[in-house]
């Protein structure tokens, strides 16, 4: 496999991987002008969005076809082979060949890894059962929503986003739901205290019972399951849900000796140790200038890799890149985050911290804007997330008012 035709430009690409990265990637290609073959790789019967499953797809307000990625025919529009319901099982770089798990062959001059991660499984006696689920797919989701009947007993463990809004999704569906959590409360670092909390607590309000600690194992029992926690607490299950984050397999990149850290390393243009292989998405982890390691595993960071990938791949100029950003939806809120809220800085408040709308954000000691999040405010975020790009030290006081439309932010 070599980077290419004539000028180190490949003719020949292949996506493995038909998610949010690997969408953009494509995307990227033809807008750059690239005109050669295009193969995209999936397991899937569609590419679909996630961020749905855990929220409208799971209450039954939506269907598959409304949550796909793109419409049946843009693969044809932009003259692209699909191979879904399909696996690639092994890089073959030094041969140009990616094999697939029917034993073909796709010739490739240069692959983007776009394989995302899977959800990881609670590593205690008895998070393997049949009975305890996990939400990654659109099959895991079909499967919880069967499950979610009014009356069902159901267990979620772990507070974060995705535990968050299935625990809510659950409460509507009727069900009585525990929802298990060691840290309060979670997503501090995501949110902050103030936001954090406000979200925590509305599970109490729409009647989860909390539970604030680790599960120490789950044994099944006539009918049901039992949860024990590490305090010993004991309660019965008829669903159980984690969501304790993700691991990414690494089979792929390692057969084909790339290197790998819980994810494929690649540098800051998603190049793989392999200068024909690139990786974006969930599974790929950039290595910063400092040695370390990060992963971006929100919807908006997998689509902004996937286009540098691709213009990389292509030799083209990187696009601009934009803070992180992500949202999250549960008990008829709407909260979102962007940039980082975990530098110690200067704290600002825009409204009551017991009440909504509520927004913070957090200034560095020279002012500029490093992060912000907010419930039920997204002018608030849209301003934030131009200040933060733009490098801006806004007027703190301004940024308390809420009689101040966040646009006049923009104009200081």
């Amino acid at each position: 496999m070599s980077v290419g035709s004539a000028g180190g430009v490949p003719d020949r690409i292949v996506v493995v991987g038909a998610g949010v990265a690997g969408i953009a990637a494509v995307e990227q290609f033809r807008s750059l002008g690239h005109s050669g073959k295009i193969t995209l790789i999936d397991a899937g019967e569609q590419p679909y969005d996630r961020p749905p499953l855990s929220k409208a797809f799971l209450l039954g307000e939506v269907g598959v076809e409304q949550i796909r990625l793109v419409p049946e025919t843009w693969f044809d529009d932009n003259d692209v082979e699909l191979r879904a319901r399909r696996s690639a099982v092994r890089l073959r770089p030094a041969e140009g060949l990616v094999e697939l798990d029917d034993g073909s062959h796709v010739p490739a001059d240069a692959v983007l890894l776009a394989t995302g991660g899977i959800a990881r499984r609670l590593p205690v006696l008895g998070g393997d059962l049949p009975g305890v689920r996990v939400l990654r797919t659109v099959d895991d989701a079909r499967a919880l929503r069967e499950a979610l009947v009014p009356g069902a007993r159901a267990v979620v463990i772990g507070g974060g986003l995705i535990g968050a809004e299935v625990a809510s999704s659950a409460v509507a569906l009727g069900c009585e739901v525990t929802l298990v959590e060691p840290v309060v409360p979670p997503l501090e670092p995501a949110v902050g205290t103030e936001i954090a909390t406000l979200l925590h607590r509305q599970h109490t309000q729409a009647g989860i019972r909390l539970v604030t600690d680790t599960v120490a194992r789950i044994e099944e029992g006539p009918g049901h399951l039992l949860i024990v926690t590490g305090a010993g607490q004991e309660f019965a299950a008829d669903v159980v849900v984690t969501g304790i984050g993700m691991t990414v397999p690494g089979d792929l990149a390692h057969g084909a000796g790339l290197d790998t850290a819980d994810g494929v390393i690649v540098d800051r243009l998603h190049r793989t140790s392999h200068p024909a292989v690139f990786a974006a998405g969930d599974t790929a982890r950039v290595r910063r200038p400092d040695g370390t390691l990060r992963r971006r595993e929100h919807w908006q960071a997998a689509r902004q890799d996937g286009r540098t990938a691709a213009a990389a791949m292509l030799g083209q100029p990187l696009p601009a890149t934009d803070p992180d950003w992500f949202w999250s939806d549960r008990h008829g809120v709407h909260v979102e985050g962007v940039g980082d809220l975990r530098t110690g800085g200067r704290r600002v408040l825009r409204g009551a911290p017991d009440s909504l709308p509520l927004a913070v954000f957090d200034l560095a000691d020279d002012g500029r804007l490093l992060g912000a999040a907010a419930v039920d405010d997204p002018r608030a975020i849209a301003a934030a997330r131009r200040l933060i790009s733009a490098g801006a030290s806004p007027d703190p006081d301004l940024l308390a008012d809420t009689s101040v439309n966040p646009r006049a932010w923009l104009r200081r």
